[in-house]
């Protein structure tokens, strides 16, 4: 009999699945989930809904995911956000079921004693926690509130087979310009500023707002010049960007300092591509951008420095293909979605089976 899984995933799941089966959606979006069938595993697909308040999110997941109770042998999760109440749950041992979720930050200390053993327990409900770098682990190891065996690296990285579906289209020769896409936590002052010194083109697509954070009143204040383009997407469309960055020559990721991988999607997206990136020096990565050869990282909010490394890319054109170069052979061999989803796929099959 196989393994069955829960997917439990923090947007629409079903109809990106059918998107990636036409090459219309990145698979590694979905976490590896579109490859597990190869490795003997059937999913359960949550029925996601958006909900403005996430106590309304919670109880709709809980009761989605105990309707389907008798269909799966362990939950598998992108995010705890929405399944606090099952992990809590599992804690006390009303939820029989293995949970197994993506950690995107480091586990962090508490400063309240009280806060720090509800955390505690909280962590006790979830069996295995996926984690993007090594770093992460290690500070997660630090704050005490989980045991090390839980926690597991996996080597997320691109579906190279969309993204080739993509490049087929785009002949090499064609690229030119600089690029930007990220949304999370993005630096657009300090990427405009160090544009509007240099004479080079640079798009950026990004949301009007993202959490806390108002880029369109961000990017109006730093008074972009001509040579810097600015669209405001809405949405999830990483079709349509995806041909967007085909067509430049750098992916620029510019981000404000918090401690997780932020820019990470992006500079995956760079791996499959074969493009050269300008990046902030992010710690938390499991990837050494400058010691990789695939890129220049910058300090965190560095003009001079993004300016300096803009035009080394726009100087040395033949540097920054094999740059690209060297990019690319980190996503056939290291980072791809097929061997994330099969690490994956191995560690939802160990715990199935001990449960």
């Amino acid at each position: 009999m196989p393994t069955r899984i829960y997917f439990y995933h923090t947007r629409v799941t079903e109809q990106s699945y059918q998107e990636w089966k036409e090459y219309k959606f990145p698979g590694h979006l979905l976490y590896g989930m579109p490859l597990f069938e190869k490795d003997g595993i059937e999913c359960v697909m949550h029925n996601y809904k958006f909900f403005p308040k996430r106590l309304q999110l919670m109880m709709y997941a809980t009761k989605e995911i105990l309707r389907n109770y008798r269909k799966f042998n362990v939950l598998y999760g992108t995010s705890f956000r929405g399944i606090e109440l099952i992990i809590f749950l599992r804690a006390i041992g009303l939820f029989r079921k293995p949970i197994v979720i993506w950690h995107h930050t480091a586990i962090t200390k508490n400063s309240s004693k009280i806060k720090g053993a509800i955390s505690r327990l909280f962590y006790k409900g979830i069996d295995r926690m996926f984690l993007f770098s090594d770093k992460l682990i290690e500070d997660s190891i630090k704050s005490e509130k989980v045991i090390p065996y839980k926690l597991k690296l996996v080597h997320w990285g691109p579906d190279i087979e969309f993204y080739d579906h993509i490049a087929a289209s785009i002949p090499e020769s064609h690229r030119d310009g600089f690029i930007s896409t990220g949304k999370e936590n993005r630096d657009v002052v300090t990427l405009v500023n160090a544009f509007n010194r240099s004479d080079n083109n640079l798009d950026i697509y990004i949301s009007k707002n993202c959490g806390s954070i108002n880029y369109e009143e961000r990017i109006s204040s730093s008074n972009p010049e001509g040579n810097i383009s600015v669209t405001y997407t809405d949405g999830v469309i990483p079709l349509e960007l995806a041909r967007k960055v085909a067509s430049k020559e750098c992916i620029v990721i510019c981000c404000l300092e918090f401690p997780y991988t932020v820019g990470l999607t992006t500079l995956v997206e760079a791996f499959a591509l074969g493009m050269p990136v300008i990046c902030s020096r992010n710690p938390n990565f499991q990837i050494d951008i400058d010691k990789e050869g695939i890129g220049i990282t910058v300090e965190y909010g560095d003009v001079s420095g993004w300016k300096k490394a803009i035009n080394y890319i726009k100087s040395h054109p033949e540097e920054a293909r094999v740059m690209g170069k060297r990019a690319r052979k980190l996503a056939e061999e290291r980072f791809n979605l097929k061997i994330f989803a099969h690490e994956i796929a191995e560690s939802l099959l160990e715990i199935a089976k001990k449960s």
